[in-house]
């Protein structure tokens, strides 16, 4: 088993910028992903376990180790003993068939709406662009009302 290197921190980070978090808030102090400010956020740490990418064995066994020192702090229980129980890939229990289900519900739904988007399809290899002619932008006028 790793050694935690979690320590406790109440302050939250903000979205845009993590570097006013000490490396020690996080799962992954290296990568400084899945932050574990309060108990919420272990929970979403043991969740998103499996989520995350490019990281060693080692490593995520360092990650358990802090999520069950910050689950222990925060009196949030766990039930799994290693993080192999929370795996390396994600799992959602779905079907090929079942996501493709869902994917054209999606579709269904954003065509309804007017926000469909484009099918893009894959071009071979040495297939030759074709040039598509573009409209040319009409100039956008200026609302002489709005002084800066």
């Amino acid at each position: 088993m790793a050694r935690a290197t979690w320590k406790p921190h109440e302050k939250h980070g903000e979205l845009t910028e993590r570097s006013d978090l000490p490396a020690s808030v996080f799962a992954y102090p290296k990568e400084r992903k899945e932050p574990m400010t309060d108990a919420s956020h272990v929970r979403n740490a043991v969740a998103r376990f499996d989520q995350v990418r490019d990281v060693s064995d080692a490593e995520r066994d360092v990650a358990f180790a802090n999520i069950k020192k910050a689950a222990k702090h925060y009196g949030v229980d766990l039930s799994e003993h290693g993080w192999q129980e929370l795996g390396r890939q994600p799992r959602t229990r779905r079907t090929a068939a079942q996501r493709k289900k869902s994917a054209a519900q999606g579709a269904a739904a954003r065509k309804k709406r007017g926000t469909a988007k484009k099918a893009t399809t894959r071009k071979k290899s040495g297939a030759a662009k074709k040039a598509s002619p573009r409209k040319k932008a009409s100039p956008r006028k200026k609302n002489s009302s709005k002084r800066r």
